[in-house]
């Protein structure tokens, strides 16, 4: 069973849809026994990072996703549920993310011809071997929505970058920990490859 984490924030449908179209039965859920109990756990999201913490806490989800991660079950943050694994944000000074990985969320700096949001089709630069890339290749296109992006104190979890007025951290894993900031459920067949290599 996968478990998609309901904190109402978006982006959810489309995430749990990908799943059931490659074959696995899947349940949004913020019930703590129902995702402890899952073998793969998913946290997508789109929104704000401080808004997103205080449903998290609200819901008393952050001690059911540190005891999911600590005990080793595979686990996938997705676009704002990759920036939430991470300590703190620009978004919102003061506000502590989950602090599951070493790192910050940054504003993308603003230029002539950038657009904020960065809203489109980009190219991954694969590196350091990432599991979830497996049959995957570098320089295949993903869909991304963001404004604010990844910057991962170990460059070593960091296994896709792209450029977008800078250089972007697109996806990092580190142990049983997998996330990206574009949206593998809205990629194409790369993205439901990728998705299929995590629920492997």
């Amino acid at each position: 069973m996968v478990a998609v984490i309901d904190y109402d924030a978006g982006n959810i449908k489309s995430v749990e849809k990908a799943v059931q179209y490659l074959g696995y039965d899947v349940t949004v859920t913020r019930d703590r026994d129902e995702i402890l109990k899952s073998d793969r756990v998913i946290l997508p999201g789109v929104g704000a990072f401080g808004a997103a913490m205080d449903r998290i806490r609200g819901y008393g989800l952050e001690s059911v996703i540190n005891e999911v991660v600590y005990k080793g079950t595979p686990f996938l943050g997705i676009c704002l549920g990759l920036q939430l694994l991470f300590e703190r944000s620009e978004e919102a000074p003061g506000v502590k993310g989950l602090s599951l990985l070493k790192g910050e969320i940054l504003k993308i700096p603003t230029g002539e011809y950038v657009k904020i949001p960065h809203m489109g089709w980009n190219s991954l630069k694969l590196k350091n071997d990432g599991r979830l890339f497996k049959g995957v290749d570098d320089g295949a296109f993903v869909y991304f929505v963001h404004s604010y992006y990844l910057k991962a104190d170990d460059d070593d979890i960091v296994k896709a970058e792209t450029y977008y007025n800078t250089c972007i951290h697109a996806s990092v894993e580190k142990d049983n920990v997998y996330a990206c900031q574009f949206h593998p459920e809205k990629s194409s067949d790369v993205g439901l490859k990728m998705l299929k290599n995590f629920l492997e």
